[in-house]
């Protein structure tokens, strides 16, 4: 139990009709009208309770001590066996045997005590041994209250004397609760003793579907104090008693009774009332049922209603508090802690464990461990509060040392919970090793072999990678280990990613070590934020384009547009033509994105030593709408890239690494402007002395040309009156680069990202996509491979229908290909499927396999394709002659890179 507070409680409403009568009235024992016997806490190990009817409509609740609600494993002849307690200090010579026994009969304590002994100490270790608090406790003796100052001696207690301990009555606020509770523990205790009890559940379930419907309406502090009831009065010990019980039917009537709070608490109660209340009472079925077995269903169910309140808690000083108190209360001093964070730590070992021993199972099995998914969620919930814990206690002090140095003092209670934590680390990330290892054995990843059964077992495998990546931030150097263990496995890690990451996760964590990631898992994750291409064609946006404006027109059609419209997928015609489908749209992609980065459209300026790559020209503002090109610009590009179109274009690094978010260093603008590249190196390199000497007449002032004429810009304010010497040289070029490829195109850049985002499926993750990828990465998503067609692929990716590849024709069509210049191959490869480039995997990455059709047509007639569907179509030519005549013209490029009405 998390917060253990002396309730005060006395049921005064009448009892239910088939209560168990009292044996003796508290007027036997002669008690004082303040201190009548009453309510006495029960104790979750040790009390079971037993209203009083007798007192009719205002009478007390009187309770019993019984170790049945101790002992779980525990028969109906146990409640009538003594307990021993020894009390003797062993400096004292005289000592005393007695009997204490409780109002209320049940098991009769046998106590061992020194006559010099006051009562007060013997309250104190009767509190050690039952659960009840001293300051509801009374001794009597021969009718008298035994005074705590008293000694043993000074109350003649003599040797096998009779003691009977009683509870003081006490007042409540909600006597109806605690009426419904105390009948509902009454009839467990009957059933605990064997009774045999007509519709036990049914009973119990009514006590408390009443207990529920009591709650209080509105105030929050009386809702409390009724809810606590239920803790108060060890509920849980005495379903948990009762479920532990040999009895024939006892088991069964416990699991529907504590099946029926879990369900009645959350449909009854507020959420936030639910949250804050419900866990403290079901951790305490959860630390009762633990004793029971790990395995145990119903503490399976317990666990997981935990897990699932969990999730809407944040951790505060060391509490679980319900998430809505600090985003509604200022006030932290009315917040209520659900649980103290400490509680969860046995359980996260016990958690810890059972899936380190699951994913062994993992790698031996070929099916799933159905119990792996369960933990890995759980642990999902757990470990994150644990974490946060840890580090708002750490403070300073995190990353922490390991093994502990000051931070095990300063936080005493945190140290081992931090330890075990690490434990858990050490010891998690062993096994996924393990595991990983066993995933490039079993799976021939190189060669991307499909024959191994993938394990379902492996779709858990991220997550638990994922959380020991959060707890190695905790830790000095595990963060490092942690990163160097998966670069050891990097094809398996990849692998991993390219299954299993899913668009709903939180990838950002994939994103910050690049290296332990290969190619195709970097555009898995940057693929998953763009929105996937949907088929139905009456959500296609339609679009109509003149080729002979195809850049305004294509602007109109899609600068314009609904970016929801646009990511629904796209329908395109060219006007007078009548082919359709995606083959055209792949064909409108590349001819836009060439009109877009044509340099004399001064949007994009190409690089001097590599025209392929582009970057936004400074004086692209000579066009008055060059900023809605940019945004149309990008809208472009995220389509291309949604759609999977190689559209022939590279971006520069000082472009790509604006639009990831980085910052440009002197190696990163090599290629955009070799000239200022090279001087920006010498005046890095050049001599000190030199340099300061003011030879180059340098200040912070740079010469720009707009609209034809150079004018001076200072770099900084002041920056002419500042001189480049050796000590500010640094800054200088930082200032340099800022200026010619930052500041004078930030514009742009700006708008181009925003048409990006426009098209993804989370626009605030323009700057993620970026991020996760490296620059090549991009470069063979925008412009495929530039390697050689080879044949042999082609060949391996091709399929027939009406033709072998046996025929005289295909064999023909083989050896005329072979020979073909590689810019004839490209050619026919784009008439036969609108690719104008491959992917870098080469054929293997289309969207399908290609097919040669066998068509009726004479002899005469050139040969047909169905880009849409990847198919090239032509008749059984009697000759490889007139074959290669035929394939010949098809590969001339005015002739095979347009539809047009072929």
């Amino acid at each position: 139990m998390s917060f253990r507070q002396s309730p005060s409680f006395t049921s005064s409403s009448p009892p239910y009709d088939d209560h168990i009568p009292s044996k003796r009235k508290l007027d036997d024992y002669a008690a004082d009208d303040e201190d009548k016997l009453g309510s006495v806490r029960m104790q979750r190990d040790e009390i079971s309770a037993v209203p009083d009817s007798s007192n009719g409509g205002g009478g007390g609740t009187i309770f019993s001590i019984s170790p049945n609600f101790n002992k779980l494993n525990h028969g109906p002849d146990s409640l009538s066996s003594p307990s021993l307690l020894d009390c003797r200090q062993p400096e004292c010579k005289t000592q005393v045997q007695f009997f204490i026994k409780s109002i209320w009969g049940g098991n009769t304590l046998v106590v061992r005590a020194n006559s010099d002994e006051t009562v007060g100490s013997l309250l104190e270790r009767l509190d050690l041994k039952t659960g009840i608090p001293v300051s509801e406790q009374r001794l009597i003796y021969r009718g008298r209250e035994l005074q705590r100052d008293q000694s043993l001696a000074d109350c003649h207690i003599q040797n096998d004397a009779g003691l009977t301990m009683v509870g003081r009555m006490r007042s409540t606020r909600h006597p109806a609760g605690w009426n419904a509770i105390d009948c509902m523990i009454s009839k467990i205790y009957q059933l605990c003793k064997g009774e045999v009890v007509t519709g036990p559940s049914k009973y119990i379930t009514d006590r408390m579907s009443d207990f529920f419907s009591g709650v209080p309406k509105k105030d929050i502090e009386l809702q409390f104090d009724y809810i606590h009831i239920f803790m108060a009065s060890y509920a849980p010990t005495a379903l948990v008693s009762l479920y532990t019980s040999s009895i024939e039917g006892n088991r069964e009537c416990a699991y529907h009774c504590i099946k029926y709070f879990l369900t009645i608490s959350k449909t009854n109660l507020t959420e936030s009332l639910y949250i804050k209340c419900a866990p403290t009472i079901i951790i305490e079925f959860c630390k009762l049922l633990r004793q029971i077995g790990h395995v145990d269903p119903l503490y399976f169910r317990c666990w997981h209603t935990l897990a699932s309140l969990l999730t809407k808690t944040s951790v505060w000083n060391g509490l679980l508090i319900y998430k809505g108190d600090k985003k509604d209360r200022g006030d932290r001093g009315n917040i209520r802690p659900v649980i103290v964070i400490q509680d969860l730590f046995p359980f996260v070992s016990e958690l810890a464990s059972r899936l380190s021993k699951d994913l062994v199972k993992s790698m031996e099995l070929p099916l799933s461990i159905l119990s792996l998914s369960n933990d890995v969620r759980n642990l999902v919930i757990f470990l994150p509060l644990l974490r946060q814990a840890i580090v708002e206690q750490a403070g300073p002090n995190c990353p922490i040392s390991m093994p502990q140095n000051k931070i095990g003092s300063s936080h005493p209670w945190h140290e081992q919970e931090i330890r075990l934590l690490h434990n858990i680390f050490v010891d998690l990330l062993l096994k996924m090793d393990d595991c990983l290892k066993n995933m490039e054995d079993r799976l021939c990843l190189n060669s991307n072999a499909e024959g191994e059964v993938v394990r379902t077992g492996w779709s858990q495998y991220l997550a638990i990678l994922k959380e020991l990546n959060s707890i190695s931030k905790l830790y000095q150097g595990a963060e490092e280990k942690f990163w160097g263990e998966l670069t050891h496995r990097k094809a398996s890690f990849s692998m991993l990613i390219i299954r299993y990451a899913k668009p709903a996760d939180d990838n950002q964590w994939l994103f910050q070590h690049k290296e332990v990631t290969n190619f195709e898992s970097r555009r898995h994750l940057a693929m998953m934020l763009l929105p996937e291409v949907r088929k139905d064609n009456d959500e296609l946006y339609e679009m109509l384009i003149d080729r002979s404006q195809l850049l305004s027109e294509s602007f109109e059609y899609i600068a314009h547009a609904d970016p929801a419209s646009l990511c629904g997928g796209l329908f395109l015609e060219f006007k007078n033509e009548e082919a359709t489908g995606p083959g055209v749209l792949r064909e409108w992609f590349i001819l836009v994105c060439q009109a877009i980065f044509n340099p004399k459209n001064a949007l994009f300026a190409a690089c001097p030593n590599d025209h392929k790559r582009f970057y936004p020209n400074p004086s692209s503002k000579v066009d008055p709408m060059h900023l809605e090109y940019f945004s149309f610009s990008g809208r472009v590009i995220a389509l291309a890239l949604m759609h999977k179109v190689q559209v022939g274009i590279f971006f520069d690094r000082v472009f790509f690494l604006q639009l990831a978010g980085m910052q440009l260093s002197v190696e990163d603008i090599r290629e955009a402007d070799p000239l200022l590249y090279n001087s920006c190196k010498q005046i890095l390199e050049m001599d000190a002395e030199f340099i300061d000497s003011d030879a180059l007449g340098l200040t912070f002032v740079t010469e720009v040309e707009e609209l034809g004429s150079r004018k001076a810009v200072e770099l900084c304010l002041g920056g002419k009156n500042i001189v480049v010497n050796s000590k500010n040289r640094e800054e200088y070029v930082d200032l340099l680069i800022q200026h010619h490829f930052v500041t004078s195109i930030s514009e742009q850049v700006s708008h181009f990202a925003q048409g990006f985002a426009d098209i993804l499926s989370k626009p605030d993750k323009r700057t993620c996509f970026f991020h996760s990828l490296e620059l090549q990465d991009l470069d063979w998503m925008l412009y495929g491979t530039e390697s050689v067609i080879c044949v042999d692929d082609w060949k391996a990716h091709t399929d027939f229908n009406g033709y072998t590849e046996t025929d005289p024709q295909i064999l023909w069509f083989w050896k005329i290909v072979g020979e073909m210049s590689e810019k004839q191959k490209k050619v026919l490869l784009f008439f036969w499927t609108s690719v104008k480039y491959l992917p870098v995997e080469g054929f293997r990455g289309l969207v399908s396999k290609l097919h040669i059709y066998k068509s009726s047509e004479p002899h005469d007639r050139l040969p047909s394709s169905h880009t849409c569907f990847y198919q090239l179509c032509f008749p059984p030519y009697p000759s490889a002659a007139v074959m290669q005549d035929r394939l010949l013209f098809i590969t001339q490029e005015h002739v095979g890179c347009s539809f047009g009405t072929l």
